[in-house]
């Protein structure tokens, strides 16, 4: 049984480590500039074999922020980084990134094999508040399986007393496939690149495979099958909705997989309202 302790540096990050190896790294105040849209991620997330499978400011997307939850678009804020797509003139760099500022932590503690990061959270502009939020994370080993998983929770509530209108490039931008948001990952490079092996791929429930079939399509779960450089080690990643099928994100030339909070309709979310959303990754070595 693996046993897991944190290394806190206050102000700043908490480090999982499993028999004293780095599992993950969870950095709580970022230090991004605002046009990334700052918000806590995780980066590293290591395989258990010790191979890390997230990428953290890439270069063809900077604002991509290892495994981190965004909104791509809030009435008009971007809290995603990066430019802002709208109907009217496409992708172009705009004044209006938000950003995610932790507040208390309410629960960060071990238990032999689990961890459990919880604290509360503001998105804000300079202006004002926009959500209150309410963040569990449990992370949980299983080394006879050689796998480790981290679940995310979250309770996210409407703060600016007025109604606001939650979209994404497809839905808001009109940019068809598009529909990026919510829990993100982003991978490292090398992930999928299958150099003409047909073992590493991307499938989902109800026997989809590639990232055509598996991209926008509504399944409970996807899955990369995957091999890292240098090591050669394989890894399996798991990303589960909790709450049933979603219509998947997915990119296999730059990995990246997001939990879209909605697809190609705005959501709208009442003043005082709340968005709960619950994922699970789960990091197998073969």
């Amino acid at each position: 049984m693996s046993t897991l302790r944190l290394q806190h540096e206050p102000d700043r990050a908490v480090t999982v480590l499993a028999d004293e190896r780095v599992l993950c790294r969870y950095v709580y105040v970022s230090a991004e500039a605002l046009k990334e849209s700052p918000r806590p991620y995780f980066h590293p997330v290591n395989s258990l074999a010790g191979d890390t499978l997230t990428n953290f400011r890439p270069n063809d997307h900077p604002w991509h922020h290892g495994l981190s939850f965004t909104l791509t678009n809030v009435s008009g804020l971007n809290f995603w980084g990066g430019p802002t797509c709208r109907r009217e003139d496409g992708y172009k760099w705009r004044d209006d990134h938000g950003e995610q500022r932790h507040v208390t932590w309410t629960k960060l503690s071990t238990d032999g094999p689990t961890a459990t990061l919880a604290h509360t959270l503001e998105w804000r502009t300079p202006q004002e508040v926009i959500f209150h939020e309410d963040r569990t994370v449990e992370i949980a080993v299983e080394a006879e399986k050689k796998s480790w998983s981290l679940r995310w929770s979250t309770r996210l509530r409407n703060a600016t007393g007025r109604g606001l209108s939650l979209g994404n490039p497809h839905s808001f931008g009109g940019l068809a496939g598009s529909h990026y948001t919510g829990l993100q990952f982003r991978g490292a490079r090398a992930l999928l690149d299958d150099h003409l092996d047909p073992t590493i791929k991307i499938t989902a429930e109800g026997g989809l495979e590639g990232d055509k079939a598996v991209h926008g399509a509504p399944a409970g779960w996807m899955e990369w099958h995957a091999q890292s450089d240098t090591t050669l080690n394989r890894a399996v990643i798991r990303f589960a909705n909790n709450r049933g099928p979603l219509h998947w994100f997915v990119r296999r030339n730059y990995p990246l997989a997001a939990f879209p909070v909605q697809f190609d309709q705005d959501l709208g979310l009442a003043a005082g309202a709340e968005l709960a959303l619950d994922h699970t990754l789960t990091f197998t070595s073969p």
